[in-house]
């Protein structure tokens, strides 16, 4: 299977993200991570790719990425920054983990740990 994303032009770029395997007969449809880390992950190792590039890679739809993407930037685990039609993301790192058993490591250090 190629990995390859559609950009804004006509050309394709390689997806950095692989795709998700599929599912077995009787595997359930859950994950460990969020949707919110897999944004993170995504906008990690690409921060300037789409909305729609984004939601394709996670499975959701492009309006839920845009919610995430409100509720990271409003709780300060990043900056959305605007350049002409398109947004770059800067992830602050910095940011500990939400949950209180978790909460002594960063957002960093599971990005790292994933990407």
């Amino acid at each position: 299977m190629s990995k390859k994303r559609m950009t804004s032009g006509t050309g394709t770029k390689q997806s950095p993200v692989a795709a998700t395997p599929p599912k077995r007969a009787g595997e359930a449809g859950w994950t460990f991570l969020s949707n919110h880390a897999h944004v993170l992950i995504c906008l990690k190792q690409d921060p300037d790719q789409t909305i729609r590039l984004v939601a394709g890679q996670v499975g959701i739809t492009e309006r839920a990425v845009q919610m995430i993407l409100s509720e990271l930037e409003h709780a300060g685990y990043l900056t959305r920054h605007r350049d002409g039609r398109r947004n770059t993301y800067e992830i602050h790192d910095r940011r500990p983990l939400r949950h209180p058993i978790e909460c002594h490591r960063h957002i960093g250090d599971l990005l790292r740990m994933i990407t």
